[in-house]
């Protein structure tokens, strides 16, 4: 198995990428800690890892919060030796035109994805760094841009953020053996995908006809996908990979 024996953080493992990316780590042998703000959804993706016979360690909390994290980081330390994976999938989306836009709206978004990955990565190298050894990936927008649809200034300028952070770590950490990338899913079928739609005012088979012809593979793409690229980013087979951000979105 290509995680055998890892131990994988995963924060927004409640939602579907986060949570297909947990079930795919643990088939592959990693120990799973499950990390979103819900102690009720973070409670069922375990059961769902257990039952797959994965190995799984509830740990909600709010990823923006450094002294819940800090909590959760060093209680996995001392419970499986150390941390090798950090997966930053947790996301939020406030949509509101730039005129509309508050300032509550602007920092909620900026707290989970830009905070988050702040406090997250920085807590995880710690880790990493004495272990000589790490794999970093974060999880970009997965709305699809195709529609080019308004009213995302925040989330937009987040997820450049984002890109951003994944350059700078992968250079600061490399020296590290420690990996970092950024996964820029696109054209995904998920619950967000599905509600972001919803508020554009279309039925979900409204919004395929609408997307599918400008994706080159003619269909959307699905959790599983993006988990299969975090799983070669976190393997040791993407050893020589770092400071990239990798499209999944059926076409260039």
């Amino acid at each position: 198995m290509r995680l055998e024996g890892k131990v994988a953080v995963i924060t927004g493992a409640a939602g579907d990428i986060g949570r297909a990316i947990a079930l795919r780590f643990a088939t592959e042998g990693a120990r799973v800690v499950l990390n979103d703000l819900s102690e009720g959804a973070v409670e069922s993706v375990c059961g769902t890892v257990k039952k797959a016979r994965g190995k799984a360690l509830e740990a909600p909390g709010d990823v923006s919060n450094r002294e819940q994290m800090e909590a959760i980081f060093d209680r996995v330390a001392s419970k499986w030796g150390g941390i090798d994976i950090l997966v930053f999938a947790a996301g939020v989306r406030v949509d509101a035109t730039i005129q509309n836009l508050s300032a509550e709206q602007w920092d909620e978004v900026m707290q989970v994805h830009l905070k988050g990955s702040f406090v997250c990565s920085q807590l995880a190298q710690k880790h990493m760094v004495q272990q000589g050894h790490g794999r970093m990936v974060s999880v970009g927008s997965p709305i699809p841009a195709g529609l080019g649809s308004p009213a995302q200034t925040n989330y937009c300028t987040a997820h450049a953020g984002l890109v951003g952070l994944t350059t700078s770590l992968a250079i600061e950490l490399g020296p590290h053996d420690i990996t970092v990338n950024c996964i820029a899913p696109d054209f995904i079928d998920t619950k967000m995908t599905r509600e972001a739609a919803r508020r554009d005012g279309l039925f979900m088979d409204d919004f395929k006809r609408a997307v599918l012809a400008k994706i080159p593979l003619r269909r959307l793409g699905s959790a599983d996908d993006v988990a299969a690229v975090a799983l070669f980013l976190a393997s040791d087979e993407a050893g020589y990979v770092s400071g990239q951000v990798i499209n999944v979105r059926g076409g260039p």
